[in-house]
């Protein structure tokens, strides 16, 4: 009887959903895409509304879809403020912040300092000083850092920092910056963003030069402003996310995706992206 008891009590004890954060800039809400706004409903926005009375989805919703479809339970929160670092979030902003999560996803500024494109010292010094403060509030907290990918409008035009650069060398110099960020702050590990992204034009699934418009059947990563990701790249980011927080590897949502479908994506983009997403983790480990 006692045993049965135990038994009843814990399937009526409901099981309380993993928490997760993440914290970042334009680059995580989806600037310059559909994704900007895309089921705001599903998560919480912290900071609250815009000034023209609009919430953030980005990058958390497309995440909280893809946990949906795979069955698990994250309650999902985020605090973006676009053209800012983690040392502006930790600042700024850490009475938002400063909470028992279970899970935060977080990145800096996509050139890692604004001030001094390519130097990662501010990256490692405000990626340790965050995560100390994550950690003290749950210690079994995991941290991942976005290393984000490599920017055409920095690399194409001249007098850029990495003018005369192959495209791809941008996204290794930023995962570079966020491998030492990640040693100095003992975090969980780095998601692969910037290095997805080199994969994508290395396969061929995305055109590597927007300058110079886009190939036939390949996608373009990059929003208008050849900076921000288009829909496309956050899609990609997404999945990377979704496969280190939770362990499923991003084919497991197949071409029938809802997200990607709701994009207007076809079953061969969705299928390459995801396979792209599942090569360089598999490649990353």
């Amino acid at each position: 009887m006692k045993k049965f008891l135990l038994a009843a009590l814990l399937l009526a004890t409901p099981v309380q959903a993993k928490t997760i954060l993440f914290v970042g800039n334009s680059f995580t809400y989806g600037a310059g895409s559909p994704a900007h706004h895309y089921k705001t409903e599903s998560v919480t926005d912290l900071n609250g509304p815009d000034a023209k009375g609009k919430l953030v989805g980005g990058v958390p919703a497309i995440f909280k879809a893809f946990t949906r479809q795979a069955g698990l339970d994250y309650d999902v929160s985020l605090e973006t403020v676009g053209g800012k670092g983690l040392d502006f979030h930790y600042a700024e902003k850490r009475a938002l912040l400063d909470k028992p999560w279970d899970v935060v996803v977080m990145h800096g500024y996509s050139t890692l300092d604004q001030a001094n494109p390519g130097n990662p010292a501010l990256l490692v010094s405000s990626a340790k000083q965050i995560t100390d403060m994550f950690r003290a509030r749950n210690p079994k907290a995991e941290i991942w850092l976005t290393a984000t990918w490599g920017r055409a409008d920095q690399t194409y035009p001249a007098a850029k920092p990495w003018t005369g650069k192959p495209i791809a060398q941008m996204g290794k110099d930023v995962a570079a910056g966020y491998a030492l960020a990640a040693r100095g702050a003992n975090v969980t590990g780095v998601v692969p963003v910037g290095l997805a992204w080199n994969r994508a034009f290395e396969t061929g699934v995305a055109d590597d030069n927007p300058y110079d418009g886009i190939a036939a059947g390949k996608v373009d990563l990059w929003t208008h402003d050849h900076y921000h990701a288009s829909v496309y790249g956050y899609y990609l980011e997404a999945l990377l996310v979704f496969a280190k927080v939770t362990g499923k590897d991003p084919l497991s949502l197949g071409e029938n995706e809802t997200v990607a479908d709701d994009m207007g994506f076809s079953k061969t983009q969705t299928r390459a992206l995801q396979q792209i997403a599942h090569d360089e983790l598999a490649a990353s480990r």
